[in-house]
């Protein structure tokens, strides 16, 4: 059941947003990050010149700008929205500091109507995601892997020989580290991680050289 995977890289922060979607054209969205009317069309126009059915919006985490697009997917989809329960505070905070990013137009994220704990799996179509507890960058940042298909939309936690950044609010280089080295680096070698910022990179690598390795030792 093979998953494709479409990467929108927008905003200021150069966010990565994900479209991932089966052959029967069942989508799901995640971290959309679209805040410029044109990001919008961009999305808006993929998920239609595709004719996909966009069946949940999924949040790795809710940094500002993970969440720019929340209100714009949810109008326009009548969808559930899902994000884990200990980062519910961190969606809340966004329209209190989002004008000191530049955001003065932010469009309030509506709450979710599912919420994660982690360890369940969703079942969009023939997209299969486990969801991963891997809090750290965010105190309720999870990551969504899908093991048919060797690939793992991972927001913040890992990056391509770096990892998130942890001096935000409820972040923490000990429980984040601990995230990687007990989470993320359980997953099979070869799994592809798709990362919140920049290209994308494997376990392998990360493995071999991510320099949170020598981070607490």
């Amino acid at each position: 059941m093979a998953v494709h995977i479409e990467v929108f890289t927008f905003n200021p922060f150069q966010e990565n947003s994900y479209v991932l979607y089966d052959d029967k054209k069942n989508c799901v969205i995640i971290d959309p990050g679209c805040y410029e009317k044109e990001e919008e069309q961009v999305l808006l126009n993929f998920i239609k010149s595709n004719d996909l059915s966009p069946l949940a919006l999924l949040n790795t985490h809710a940094h500002i700008d993970h969440v720019l697009g929340n209100n714009f997917i949810l109008e326009n989809y009548s969808i559930e929205h899902y994000l884990h329960n200990d980062d519910l505070t961190t969606l809340n905070a966004v329209p209190n500091y989002a004008h000191l990013y530049g955001f003065a137009g932010y469009k309030v994220s509506p709450s979710p109507t599912k919420i994660l704990k982690g360890g369940e799996k969703l079942i969009f179509g023939d997209i299969e995601l486990d969801v991963i507890f891997t809090p750290g960058h965010a105190p309720g940042h999870v990551v969504f892997y899908n093991k048919a298909n060797k690939f793992v939309i991972n927001g913040d936690v890992l990056f391509k020989g770096s990892y998130g950044r942890v001096d935000l609010p409820g972040g923490s280089l000990e429980v984040l580290k601990k995230s990687i080295t007990e989470k993320m680096f359980t997953l099979p070698d070869d799994t592809i991680v798709f990362c919140g910022h920049g290209p994308s990179t494997t376990i392998a690598s990360e493995k071999r050289s991510n320099y949170i390795l020598h981070e607490l030792a």
